[in-house]
Parts: structure tokens; C-alpha cells; sequence
């Protein structure tokens, strides 16, 4: 038995007689009308391809997929919104796209709590740093701030500019680290010097007691230990070395 395709549906040959061969018409066209009215966008973006668009920093999909429809707030299968996709892949260009959206929430994080801001500061990306505290992203929140971000991987011009934005010195992580601290750990010298220009404490502690210079130690960071053992060595307990 022959058939006949109609707009996905096939149609047996045996609606022959006219009574049937106008309904099947009909039937035809309220298909067509359905699929018409029921049409979706001409860019209609798949969440995976819109993923994917962003982490390959593919500005011109992304543009497509926001005006298809697509929340520039999506988050991909593990929970991480677009945007700190975009700053931790250095997918500059779809960043400054997101950023722009007037429905981007700069302070979404993902699973960890890590905002946009944070992985520029980790990746020295002071362009996108800028851009993001221009637009009004927190640079003092709660527990892990930018500014250890920006310290961990020595990143001082990051630094300086949150620095500059009244990003807190002496922040504390959940159990008591210090942007100072991280600098040690990672023997960034500017960086502290930096920190330390800016008021903060050579003696503060963690929740376990470690100073600055511990964490120099205990990292065997050779450049940290020296320049905070002079200068503890010339401050007295309790003040803040410069």
C-alpha cells in the first residue's frame, strides 16, 4: 500500500473518495496551521550548545542564543551559571556580552560560592575584573573574597584595583585565612608588599593560630619567609608591620 507524506504525517492512499479525500485535506491543513502557529524560534538554542557557545568564548552564538530567548543566569548540568563559566574559561567576549544582559545576576555563584569575580581575580584578568566591578559586583562578601582569589596566584594590578574598590585587606576566609596568608603561601613578594602597604595584619591569625609567615613556612615559600621574618622581627607583637 502506497502512501502520501503531508507535513509529517502519511496519509494511506485508500482516502480516496472525495469525502474522505477532503477530509484528509483538512486534516492536512489544521496540521500545517498547528505546526505554524506552534513554530519555535528560528534560533532555538539547545542549553548544551549555549554551554558550549560560552565556555569557546563563540560571542556571535551567544548573542543568537539571548535573543532566541535563552537566560543569560543558565546554569550548565553541574549548577555553574553562564557567566562564571565565561570568567573562568576567559570567554571575554561572552562575559562582556552576559555582563551587559539587564538580567544578569553578577553575583551568582556556583557550587563552591565562587561569582564571576572571584575566577578573574584567580585568572589575573584585570579587563574583566574591571568590567565586572564597573557593572557593581560585590568586592567584599562573605568568606572567600576576590582579593584571596587575586593573592593565591599573585595578581597584583587584580589586587589593586579591588584594593582600590575598598575590597577589605584582613578578610577572612571560614577559618580565619587572610589574603596576606594566601600571598605567603604562594611566595607572591609583590603581593605582599602590596597587602602589606595597604594596612594589613603581619600578625593575624587563622582559626588554628598560623600567621602569614607560618604559611610562607609551611609552603617553604623562600621569599615570603625572608621579607616576613624581617619584618616580624622589627614589629612588635600585636601591630601592624609596613
Amino acid at each position: 500500500m502506497s502512501s502520501i507524506p503531508a507535513f509529517g504525517i502519511v496519509f494511506p492512499t485508500r482516502f480516496a473518495s472525495p469525502l474522505r479525500r477532503a477530509l484528509a485535506v483538512a486534516a492536512t491543513l489544521a496540521c500545517a496551521a498547528g505546526a505554524l502557529l506552534g513554530a519555535a524560534p528560528a534560533h532555538a538554542a539547545s542549553l548544551d550548545s549555549y554551554v558550549k557557545a560560552v565556555t569557546f568564548d563563540d560571542d556571535s552564538a551567544v548573542r543568537k542564543d539571548l535573543a532566541a530567548g535563552m537566560d543569560p543566569n543558565a546554569v550548565d548540568e553541574h549548577g555553574t551559571p553562564v557567566l562564571v563559566l565565561a570568567a573562568r574559561d576567559k570567554s571575554d567576549k561572552v562575559a562582556a556580552l552576559l555582563i551587559a544582559d539587564p538580567k544578569i545576576n553578577l553575583e551568582a555563584g556556583d557550587s563552591a560560592g565562587e561569582t564571576a569575580l572571584m575566577f578573574a581575580a584567580l585568572n589575573g584578568d584585570l579587563t574583566l575584573a574591571q568590567l565586572l566591578v564597573d557593572k557593581g559586583a560585590e568586592v567584599n562578601r562573605k568568606g572567600w573574597t576576590p582579593l584571596h582569589y587575586a593573592a593565591t596566584n599573585g595578581h597584583d594590578d587584580v589586587a589593586r584595583l579591588l584594593i582600590d574598590h575598598s575590597a577589605y585587606v584582613d578578610a577572612g576566609s571560614p577559618n580565619g585565612t587572610t589574603p596576606l596568608m594566601m600571598a605567603a603561601r604562594g611566595d607572591h613578594l609583590s603581593t605582599i608588599r602590596l597587602l602589606l602597604d595597604h594596612g594589613a595584619d603581619l600578625n593575624a591569625k587563622n582559626q588554628i593560630g598560623l600567621t602569614a609567615l607560618d604559611f610562607a613556612k609551611q609552603y617553604k615559600a623562600p621569599d615570603a619567609i625572608k621579607d616576613l621574618t624581617a619584618r616580624t622581627q622589627q614589629a612588635p607583637a600585636g601591630t601592624e608591620a609596613q
